[in-house]
């Protein structure tokens, strides 16, 4: 099974890459300072901005390999799983990295989940003014001990930050709308609302039929636009969309039965039957890959 550092609290990852612990609830780290490292896959319990000017290769986010362009961030939050396995090589980057707990404080930006963005793409300005905040923000935990005020004023820089990245956010939202299929977007997000509404527990897996009539389309007509805007099939999506989710809860230690149970299905056998279909692999060999 893949080796995963559970990052229960910011400490944690400051702690495996050798950064100061400098505030209980939060942790800044400057890879720049801490560089060679070794690289991880973790399990995050908490939210973090990773804000780079260059990423490493290869990278896992979620359960989708990623690269990630220069003078980008990528934001993660509790239940989610990414980095990068560590092949032994010493890694070398440059940038931030900025995690908190959710008792310091929970955002609800979008740009947190998986399904909205992969990553933030920052101008020059961006960078500069986002540095800046953090060398500053460093400096408050650096001078001062733990203290209400100290927690006020941490928070409101993040509070800032956070905003620059909604603004990234947006931008890019506008521009990929553009140039997207709004069905497909659509889809997706009826998909990702299914799971957490926990609708499989009732009706089981999405259909075609379910997810066109909600859409409101014919489920021929949904399947010729989905076909179009992907190459594949609507349940083919469906099918992909499910074993994502399974990947990551497999991940964290879950047994085939219990995520068979989580994602809806009657007996963890048709569980194991789809995932060998969409991968290749059966569950017990994703795991030990």
């Amino acid at each position: 099974m893949k080796k995963i550092l559970k990052v229960d609290n910011p400490n944690v990852y400051a702690k495996y890459v050798g950064a100061a612990e400098l505030y209980p609830h939060l942790a800044l780290i400057s890879y720049d300072e801490v560089s060679p490292f070794r690289n991880s896959l973790n399990n995050y319990g908490v939210y973090g901005l990773f804000i780079q000017q260059q990423f490493p290769k290869y990278l896992s986010y979620g359960t989708k390999s990623i690269l990630v362009g220069d003078s980008s961030i990528i934001a993660v939050a509790p239940g989610q799983i990414g980095g990068g396995e560590d092949n032994g090589t010493p890694l070398y980057i440059n940038g931030w990295a900025l995690l908190w707990s959710p008792e310091l404080y929970i955002p609800e930006n979008p740009f947190f989940s998986y399904f909205d963005t992969d990553w933030l793409r920052m101008g020059p300005q961006e960078w500069e003014r986002i540095s800046l905040l953090l060398v500053t923000m460093r400096k408050e935990m650096q001078e001062n001990q733990d203290s209400p005020s100290l927690r006020k004023i941490l928070t409101s820089y993040l509070q800032l930050i956070l905003d620059y990245c909604q603004r990234i956010y947006l931008r890019q939202l506008t521009q990929k709308e553009s140039g997207e299929s709004d069905i497909l977007k659509r889809f997706h997000r009826l998909l990702v609302d299914y799971f957490s509404k926990g609708l499989q527990h009732e009706r089981g897996l999405p259909t075609v039929s379910y997810c066109a009539s909600e859409l409101a389309y014919s489920a021929r007509y949904f399947g010729d636009m989905i076909h179009q805007a992907t190459g594949g099939t609507a349940i083919g999506y469906i099918h992909t969309f499910v074993i994502d989710q399974a990947k990551t809860f497999l991940m964290k230690g879950l047994s085939v039965g219990e995520v068979a149970d989580l994602l809806g299905f009657e007996y963890p056998h048709h569980f194991s039957r789809l995932f060998k279909k969409v991968t290749g692999m059966t569950p017990t060999e994703f795991l030990t890959k």
